[in-house]
């Protein structure tokens, strides 16, 4: 479980290759503090994408992506020297200071708008009818790891609004209209969706 508070930005060492099955492996370079906190087995969300370690080094971790991992997240397309957004997983005691995140990827969406305001900047993003019923205005999204406040919302996108901060901190500060990003709907809409459909309560 994370927070969708990104540590820091890590970077693709190497560039990424195929692993058994049909997977994909990546190498990433982070800090060492971060890498003390990681061991062999841990949990670390990559652009948003739950992952386990299987190997760890001084300044560096590796890790694989599974067919359908690949297939419905951006892990595919990084390459050597990608930027990605690094968080560990939660610990008994750390603040929950975002919202509960699983790092269980939901689909890719499309920036479709960006406005620069002074040091901050808001973004729109592309919402397909499946996930219509999840998103509400000033309701909580995760977009590449990064836990988000809905500032608006319609029919066919919704808007975030990101501080200097965020825009500095997280790899959300490059995007660019038509790029693609790990979008991860927040679990207790999913939940409440799945209750209310198995109770007939709601259309499908």
């Amino acid at each position: 479980m994370f927070t969708g508070l990104v540590s820091e930005i890590g970077r693709l060492i190497e560039e990424p290759r195929p692993s058994s099955d049909g997977g994909r492996r990546f190498v990433v370079g982070l800090s060492p503090a971060l890498t003390e906190r990681l061991k062999i087995g841990d949990s670390l969300a990559i652009a948003g994408v739950c992952l386990t370690l299987t190997e760890s080094g001084s300044e560096h971790c590796v890790v694989e992506a599974g067919p359908e991992t690949l297939r419905r997240t951006t892990l595919g397309k990084l390459l050597l020297g990608s930027p990605v957004n690094l968080e560990p997983a939660l610990r008994m005691g750390d603040p929950l200071g975002g919202h509960w995140v699983q790092g269980h990827v939901d689909g890719v969406l499309e920036v479709v708008h960006r406005r620069d305001q002074l040091g901050h900047r808001e973004l729109g993003f592309s919402l397909p009818d499946e996930y219509q019923s999840f998103v509400v205005e000033k309701g909580s999204v995760t977009i590449d790891g990064t836990s988000l406040t809905v500032s608006k919302l319609d029919a066919s996108h919704f808007e975030v609004a990101l501080i200097p901060h965020t825009l500095a901190a997280t790899t959300l500060g490059d995007l660019v209209d038509g790029d693609q990003v790990n979008y991860e709907a927040d679990v207790l809409a999913k939940y409440v969706q799945r209750a209310l459909l198995t109770t007939g309560s709601a259309p499908s």
